[in-house]
């Protein structure tokens, strides 16, 4: 069985034939020529070194995503106009892991780290039991600080691989808490070869498409849609209603808690909260629908926050703060003085948000969270 891949998904373009378990030819370049002079070249050379028909491979393998815009797209075309004019079908290979099966047999922990921008990184944590490759966590798109900080709950050594190295080492120096090391120049970029072998197992378990149904999977907008985006929010920014939260609400509150927590409240912990005469809890609503909730038990002049959400489609409109706003004026109503609560150490928006509103770190918890384990830094504020 022979399998073409391709890979164009960053800085680095690479092209490979494996056959069954003999890598055949591989064309690597890291140069600042464009994807689109340098893929069908190279994919030519290689066919031509090896003397070989097209016709005879069983699949065309292609980076997914995430990575370069251009680059994914010049890849996705390369690879459907192969699939069309050959009549092969086409496999997907997540970027992210792809480049982390550089490193096979790899004792520890394996960080890709995609440079995404913006401190933003493609990344993904990975481990092998001899040459079988595991995800522990699935490819994403994240800022370094919340990637170092899973890892660094996590306790095990890493090693990481990708441009985002070059990127952020200073950063990985200063703040990355367990062993670690780089993947040496041969093995720290996408190589196709790579992406070939995942192939090959892809394959033998059925996992190939049609041309005609490849579509790159960038994990978010590229900046020109970004930017769009921001000026439609910006002219239609929905309107939030802060109320105290009702029995009404609490089914609309668990489904969201269920879709957001590893360890959600149930409707009836919900219901029990509200019977409570210590416990205060706010919803923040849009079109009639729970957008968002946070609560807090009181006792004496102490408060303890318990549960802060807000729905994935609208974060980063301010909802967590307004409704913190009004949680802890009502707190302070009620003659609270010191308010606690609990982060998990890798929640870097959280954090940063409890920051801006004058909590700062009291201690932490050892192995407070649980699916996965991680360690809670207690918060304190003065009302």
């Amino acid at each position: 069985m022979k399998i073409l891949a391709i890979d164009s998904s960053g800085m680095v373009a690479s092209a490979a034939v494996v056959e069954d378990d003999n890598l055949l030819g591989e064309y690597t370049i890291n140069y600042k020529k464009t994807h689109s002079q340098t893929l069908l070249p190279m994919i030519d050379e290689v066919v031509r070194m090896l003397e070989l028909d097209l016709a005879d491979i069983d699949a065309i393998a292609a980076a997914g995503g995430p990575g370069s815009f251009t680059g994914l797209r010049i890849g996705a075309a390369t690879a459907k106009g192969l699939g069309f004019a050959l009549g092969k079908p086409l496999i997907s290979i997540p970027t992210v892991d792809g480049l982390a099966y550089n490193l096979a047999g790899c004792p520890t922990l394996v960080c890709p780290l995609m440079d995404a921008r913006r401190n933003q990184v493609y990344t993904g944590l990975y481990e092998f039991t001899g040459f079988q490759m595991h995800v522990v966590l699935e490819q994403c798109a994240v800022g370094i600080d919340e990637i170092l900080a899973r890892i660094n709950a996590a306790g095990r050594a890493v090693t990481f691989l990708g441009d985002g190295v070059l990127v952020h080492t200073p950063y990985i120096k200063e703040h990355c808490s367990v062993p670690y090391a780089f993947a040496p120049a041969h093995l720290n970029k996408q190589r196709a070869a790579s992406s070939a072998v995942l192939a090959m197992e892809y394959y033998r378990a059925g996992r190939q498409q049609a041309a005609a149904d490849f579509r790159p999977r960038y994990l978010r907008l590229s900046q020109a849609e970004r930017e769009r985006l921001q000026a439609k929010q910006s002219r239609q920014k929905p309107d939030v209603r802060i109320m105290r939260m009702t029995s009404a609400q609490t089914a609309q509150a668990a489904a969201l808690e269920a879709d957001i927590f590893s360890m959600p409240w149930s409707e009836q912990a919900f219901v029990d909260a509200l019977a409570c005469e210590q416990a205060l809890f706010y919803a923040a609503v849009i079109d009639g629908r729970v957008a968002g909730y946070c609560g807090i038990y009181l006792a004496a002049d102490e408060g303890e926050i318990t549960n802060v959400a807000v729905a994935p489609p609208f974060r980063r409109l301010g909802i967590a703060e307004k409704l913190l706003a009004h949680l802890l004026a009502e707190a302070a109503d009620r003659g609270a003085r010191q308010i606690f609560l609990e982060v998990r150490v890798s929640n870097t928006p959280a954090i940063k948000l409890y920051e801006k509103l004058n909590f700062k770190v009291a201690g932490s918890r050892k192995g407070f969270y649980q699916s996965p384990s991680e360690d809670a830094l207690v918060m304190q504020r003065s009302l």
